[in-house]
């Protein structure tokens, strides 16, 4: 017998005992069906026609398929708080991607061909060498603070172990140090405390005189609480310049300026309160908002109570390594092109009193003994938080205004 062939949709009504029925695929009506499809019951013959046969079934029954699974998945709010981190990181990343690629493509657009030439061939760039937008996304970057995560953090030579071994003559000299071998023949340690000796400032090229000889009266009282804000203004222009006050002589010696009020404004303060409130004032102001406000002045504090423990020899050091600053700033002042005569000489004459006074109170301090710089530091120390109230004290704020009493007629005339 004969099988037959179906094309039409209903269902075959043929006993099991007569031969089975095919149908033909209703999609390419050429080949017999093997297949039907789950939700419009229509038959194919093949994958191809399946996904032909209607767009909307096929893309319903996978997205049916798919929940499905994950329904069988059953996250516990662990994993539900993983993927919600991810997500959220992932759109975070995805707008700071965005960001930089616009900044990426100022800065492309922005950059000149010979400073990018400039730059790839290691030649030095300056500020002036930069256009306007150049200068603008520079500055940018400044404020923001993407390039201070460029550079690595100074450490200060007065805080490594070496400091403790600086040593000098009688006359105030540096004395002679030994022959460093190759570094080939020098065991690790050897190096690092190589390494560690020469970030050390020398001390006086030549003997300190006597202050007997530069000065014909009695030294102030109060040159040890000078010493205090002169090396509090060095280890802040160190800081500030992250250890490298010879890429800006001039900026330096003009922060020392600004921040010493014995070298800058010629102050003659008589207590170590007043000089550590001075201090952290200038620290704080607008024009350095930038370093660290508070904390960073804090820590300078302890940089100087750092270097007063260390004696006389550390003081010495730093003391030359601040004359070297300001000579050199005095120097670059010099050579630079006359621009507004008037202020370029009163800078030079101040960095002139400046050195002076330096060199002076660094004979004054080659003659003192340890016990003074013992006293001292305890003093700076206990004087640190008195420094704070006395700071917030001396701002003019809201409670003075408040105390001041309202203006009443005491004594009324009677006619």
């Amino acid at each position: 017998m004969a099988e037959s062939i179906i094309t039409s949709e209903k269902p075959s009504t043929s006993s099991p005992l007569e031969p089975p029925s095919r149908i033909v695929c209703h999609v390419c009506q050429k080949q017999f069906s093997q297949y039907t499809c789950p939700r419009c019951n229509s038959r194919y013959c093949s994958l191809h026609c399946y996904k032909s046969h209607n767009l909307r079934c096929t893309e319903s029954f996978m997205r049916e398929n798919v929940v499905g699974e994950m329904g069988q998945l059953g996250p516990d709010d662990e994993t539900k708080q993983k993927m919600l981190d991810i997500l959220k990181r992932f759109h975070s990343e995805e707008e700071e991607t965005d960001d930089m690629d616009d900044d990426d493509n100022a800065a492309g657009s922005a950059l000149s061909e010979e400073t990018i030439q400039k730059v790839l061939s290691g030649g030095e760039v300056s500020l002036d060498d930069l256009s306007i937008e150049e200068k603008k996304l520079f500055q940018r970057a400044v404020v923001s603070g993407e390039l201070s995560k460029m550079i690595k953090p100074w450490d200060p030579w007065w805080l490594k172990p070496s400091a403790r071994t600086i040593s000098f003559s009688k006359e105030g000299s540096q004395l002679i140090q030994p022959l460093v071998k190759d570094d080939e023949s020098m065991s690790p340690e050897d190096n690092s405390e190589s390494n560690q000796a020469s970030e050390i400032p020398p001390g006086p090229d030549t003997p300190l005189p006597p202050v007997s000889k530069l000065s014909s009266t009695k030294p102030s009282p109060s040159l040890a609480v000078h010493l205090v804000d002169i090396i509090y203004s060095y280890c802040f222009t160190l800081r500030f310049y992250n250890g490298d006050w010879k890429s800006d002589a001039i900026g330096s010696s003009m922060a020392v300026l600004s921040v010493s009020n014995v070298l800058g404004q010629g102050g003659q303060p008589e207590t170590v309160l007043e000089v550590l409130s001075y201090c952290l004032e200038k620290t704080c102001s607008p024009d350095f908002k930038h370093t660290g406000g508070l904390q960073f002045g804090l820590g300078l504090i302890d940089d100087v109570t750092s270097l007063l423990t260390l004696g006389t020899p550390a003081l010495l050091c730093s003391l030359c390594d601040l004359q070297r600053m300001v000579q050199a700033g005095e120097r670059d002042l010099k050579s630079e092109k006359p621009r507004k005569s008037s202020q370029r000489t009163e800078i030079r004459n101040k960095l002139k009193l400046a050195e002076r006074k330096i060199y002076f109170i660094m004979c004054w301090v080659h003659e003192q003994t340890g016990e003074v710089w013992t006293s001292l530091a305890a003093i700076v120390t206990a004087e640190k938080s008195s420094a704070l109230s006395y700071q917030s004290a001396s701002r003019p704020g809201k409670a003075e205004k408040k105390a001041e009493p309202k203006s009443k007629v005491l004594i009324q005339e009677i006619r």
